[in-house]
């Protein structure tokens, strides 16, 4: 196999909805740049999520800068749907994607970085990276390798349907907004415990009428009050970053019309093959559902730029010891708002106008220079 290294003056690592938004301002802009995405396909990570994961946020908020989404204003779109979109607005606007590359480090070179990734590396002036708050890494405890290995056990991001489970009560752990929509659709089918902290819940129903006279309000507050600003905003930024969002579409009356029984306490343990909660309480089960989410999956970034609570150090995604590199498509980037896919637009627009400000275009076009290093194995 040839080895390449590429020379381009922005690279954009991750094809979702921040990448896909910066790459948009950067071509609109006149600036060269490069998506590159471990999937072949754009719209790829949407398409993983569970059956019947549907937006939290009406189709009228949901567009990237440029094109709507395409679907009625006040519907909420599947997570196919989302996908088949990423995948469009990419094509629409001609955005150089390229898939099927997974980076594997990050280093400084000369003036700029370089990116490596299996069949060779980029050297770019610039760096956006758009791979979301945490990776793809499952946030799953150590002694989950305790349990009875007859117990079916999943993490949220390998949940598709209830046919994935046996028949049997099932634990659910996290009780965050994909914890709450996981357990009460399997409430239909099992006896459901949900264990986990009480992360609140939004206060008006989704998918009622009221809802459309409701959504600019929330999402003009999200924006203009919740945001790293404000007192309120800041402590609603650490509640979410470090211990998950609010109920959204399903309420905590739901969970318990649906016979979802609900415990605050931690899973902590395994005693007999089974888990034990933070009260000491053995819950018998044959199913397990890990929703915790992910761990930060930042090792491949080899520079000084990670925080002691893991987090990447930058101001709505500038990091300022690190010129020329970015991130787009954090949790709470700049504002409550930035958890949404309406919200992916503003963060990456802000990001792109500090590096056209701040970052001179190179007047060398980007060349493609393979050389050849031996042969190296599929």
């Amino acid at each position: 196999m040839t080895y390449t290294s590429e020379r381009i003056d922005t690279l954009i690592i991750g094809a979702g909805q921040a990448g896909l938004s910066a790459a948009y301002h950067l071509r609109q802009a006149g600036r060269e740049c490069l998506v590159v995405d471990a999937n072949d396909r754009v719209g790829d990570n949407w398409r993983r999520h569970w059956d019947s994961l549907r937006l939290y946020t009406p189709a009228a908020l949901d567009g990237l800068p440029g094109l709507p989404f395409p679907a009625s204003r006040w519907s909420y779109p599947t997570k196919d749907e989302v996908a088949d979109y990423l995948e469009t607005y990419a094509a629409t606007f001609e955005l150089p994607v390229r898939g099927g590359i997974r980076v594997s480090a990050l280093t400084a070179y000369e003036d700029g970085y370089r990116v490596e990734h299996e069949d060779g590396d980029f050297e770019a002036n610039n760096v956006i990276i758009a791979t979301g708050t945490f990776g793809r890494t499952p946030n799953i405890p150590a002694f989950a390798d305790e349990l009875d290995p007859r117990i079916v056990q999943l993490h949220s991001s390998e949940y598709k349907n209830p046919d994935q489970l046996q028949p049997g009560p099932v634990l659910v752990v996290g009780a965050s907004h994909s914890g709450g929509d996981i357990a009460y659709e399997l409430a239909a089918e099992h006896h459901v415990i949900l264990s986990g902290r009480d992360t609140g819940e939004i206060q008006f129903r989704l998918d009622r009428r009221s809802a459309r006279f409701i959504w600019p309000i929330v999402f003009f507050a999200f924006g203009n009050v919740l945001n790293r600003r404000t007192p309120m905003g800041r402590r609603r930024m650490e509640l979410i970053r470090h211990h998950g969002g609010p109920l959204l579409r399903v309420k905590r009356a739901d969970l318990a019309a649906a016979g979802v029984e609900r415990v605050v306490a931690r899973t902590t343990g395994v005693a007999g093959g089974q888990p034990v909660l933070g009260d000491g309480q053995i819950v018998e089960v044959t199913n397990v559902v890990w929703s915790t989410g992910f761990v930060h999956d930042l090792g491949w970034i080899k520079l000084p730029i990670v925080g002691d609570d893991g987090w990447p150090v930058e101001n709505r995604g500038v990091v300022e010891s690190a010129p020329g590199l970015y991130f787009t498509g954090l949790s709470f980037q700049s504002s409550m708002r930035s958890m949404l896919v309406g919200g992916a637009g503003g963060d990456a627009a802000y990001v792109v106008k500090h590096l056209m400000r701040n970052r001179p275009a190179h007047q060398t076009r980007s060349e493609l220079t393979p050389s050849v290093v031996g042969a190296m194995a599929d």
